[in-house]
């Protein structure tokens, strides 16, 4: 390279290097299974009997060194909270003093209608659930609060970027009604619902990407007012297979990492096991530096732990504008 080039090339990844520090934190907050009326569809006959998928808070802070941070939550429940928040500020407080406040702490819902309900302090939306359910709000605050606290010890140097996509992923519920708007306000946009994804991936300077999240508008009602298992729904779901997808796309990059390693040694031959263990026992030690089973266990159990340091995969499918949005675009279903 030419070295007026390379000297630009420096000073690129220069002024790309990361500034900020990067956390992420995920944990349960399923709560109670069975026996409680489910939040979303207001049906005081829809009561929990079973999981689907189990439910989670997922934690993502971003930080300034020595500087402003924010934390954002996005847990699989019908909405975020405001008891629960003032919950969550106090253990906050307790733990980390000013550091996380009500100016730097979002928590936001997924609007899935098969989560148990309960946990809300204002009577309407406790109606159908007889009541403030215990249970329910503390699965929530005790989750959030360690989802926050894994991604406040997670927090490394690393790199934030944002990418935009149109997805023809739901449907306008109620298109007649639409028609209703003036022609004027109706001409300001393509479709008659929003169909923009924006989303954030997080990169750790070290470990490459460890999360994203995402915004997109679309109700969580894939599974109907008849349902009775705790899920997710969509956005729940898609976290879940996106963050198992990821993970097993880690292992098997670790995989093929070692067979490399492997075909490095043996240039240009088939790896045979017969053949690698002929290969091996015809070198002989160097002087100085001892070759022991003992040896060989510390370093598989150094990169045991090494390995296991990774952290794993956390991602979000957040919530917008969903008004009128319907996720289910081959048409309604009981």
């Amino acid at each position: 390279m030419h070295l007026k080039s390379l000297q630009r090339y420096k000073r690129k990844r220069t002024i790309s290097a990361s500034n900020y520090l990067v956390g992420l934190g995920s944990y349960d907050i399923t709560g109670p299974a069975a026996d409680v009326n489910m939040m979303g569809y207001a049906n005081s006959g829809q009561t929990a009997s079973g999981v689907h998928i189990r439910l989670r808070a997922r934690t993502f802070i971003v930080a300034e060194p020595q500087g402003n941070r924010v934390v954002f939550v996005n847990i699989d429940a019908c909405m975020a909270e405001q008891l629960v928040t003032i919950k969550v500020l106090e253990r906050l407080k307790a733990r980390y003093g000013d550091l996380y406040t009500e100016k730097n702490v979002a928590i936001s819902g997924i609007h899935t209608h098969a989560g148990p309900g309960g946990y809300l302090q204002y009577v309407v939306y406790i109606v159908t659930s007889l009541g403030f359910v215990r249970q329910s709000f503390d699965a929530l605050v005790d989750g959030i609060e360690q989802s926050i606290m894994r991604a406040h010890e997670n927090l490394h140097p690393g790199s934030v970027y944002v990418n935009k996509e149109i997805l023809d992923a739901g449907v306008n519920r109620s298109p007649s009604a639409y028609l209703n708007n003036p022609a004027a306000e109706r001409a300001k946009y393509k479709y008659d619902v929003d169909k923009e994804m924006t989303l954030l991936k997080f990169v750790d300077d070290q470990w490459g990407p460890v999360g994203s999240f995402n915004w997109f508008a679309t109700h969580g009602t894939s599974m109907s007012r008849t349902n009775e298992l705790i899920s997710g729904d969509n956005k729940g779901t898609a976290a879940r297979l996106m963050e198992d997808w990821f993970n097993q796309k880690k292992d098997a990059r670790t995989a093929n990492e070692n067979r490399r390693r492997v075909s490095n040694i043996v240039q240009g031959a088939q790896v045979n096991h017969h053949e690698l263990l002929e290969l091996a026992a015809s070198f002989e030690s160097v002087s100085g530096k001892p070759v022991t089973k003992y040896l060989s266990i510390s370093r598989r159990v150094r990169s045991s732990l090494r390995t296991a340091e990774r952290p794993s995969f956390v991602s979000a499918f957040c919530q917008s504008n969903c008004g009128d949005v319907s996720p289910n675009v081959l048409g309604a279903k009981l």
